[in-house]
This record gives C-alpha cells, structure tokens and sequence, in this order.
C-alpha cells in the first residue's frame, strides 16, 4: 500500500479495536480449534480442520489488511480542523433535499468506516464527491441511484 488512507480518529480507533480483537481472540481460538481438528485424526478428510484453516487464513488475512491499513492511515480529528466552513474530510454537512424539503445530515469518513445507518459516508461516495470543496449556502447535485438529486448544504461542522 503506497498511497495514505484517510481516516477520522474515529475509525482508526475503530480498526485497532478490531485488530486488537483479532490478535487476543480470535487467533487464540482458531489456534485451539486446529489443535482440536488435529486430535480427531486422519486430516485429509476432516472438515473441521478444513473450516479452522480457512478461518485461520481469513483472520491472518485482516490482520493484516488492517495492519497496512493503520500503517498508512492518514488519521484526521474533525475538531482540529480549520477548513474555514469548506467541506472537506471528517466534516458533518446538514443537508436539506431540495425535491422534497428533507433534511439530512452525513460526515463524510473513510471507506472502512462508512456506514449509512450511522450517517456516515465514504470520501468516494456520490454524496461525498459532490460536497467536497463546497461551502454552506451551495446548491450540489448529486448523482443518485434513482436519478439526480439537489441538495443545499445548510451548515459545515467540525465536530
């Protein structure tokens, strides 16, 4: 991985709970479950070997996607931001739909930790890509799945 992943302190704090987790856990009990296959004999034939080395490739696998994920994280705090009311990485955008009055709100994250339940939307998302370098008061369209959308962008927070 050569180029940096943005990310909020938020989300790196959320990968380093998960690699913490999978380093004392789960590696702890994919090693046992090998160690039980192991016992029951002949292994050229034994599923729950098979399943434990496919779970234990899939764990060495994250941790070490997310190994080189924080190694070349870029970890942004919104509040220390100074982006003089541009959206940008890690900024909270209220957002009202111009079709139909609705207001919404996103901060724009990294692609790990976006998660549209939350409000939180990838940096590469549509939504995202139409906000950025805009200011409060700017009418955005966006390319929507059901077609284009407009959004005034009501407010720009750091928090």
């Amino acid at each position: 991985m050569n180029s940096s992943v943005p990310l909020t302190k938020y989300g790196a704090e959320l990968l380093k709970d998960e690699l913490h987790q999978l380093k004392t856990k789960e590696r702890r009990i994919v090693i046992d479950a090998i160690s039980e296959a192991r016992s029951h004999g002949d292994l050229s034939e034994n599923a729950e070997y098979d399943a434990a080395k496919e779970r234990q490739a899939f764990v060495e696998g994250r941790i070490a996607e997310l190994e080189g994920k924080l190694g070349a994280a870029q970890v942004i705090d919104p509040t220390t931001l100074d982006a003089e009311g541009r959206v940008v990485f890690a900024a909270t955008v209220d957002l009202e739909d111009l079709e139909n009055g609705q207001k919404v709100t996103y901060q724009i994250v990294g692609l790990d930790e976006a998660d549209l339940k939350l409000s939180k939307v990838s940096v590469t998302s549509p939504i995202a890509r139409a906000l950025i370098g805009k200011y409060a008061g700017d009418v955005v369209e966006v390319q929507a799945p059901s077609g284009p959308r407009e959004y005034e962008i009501l407010e720009v927070k750091y928090i």
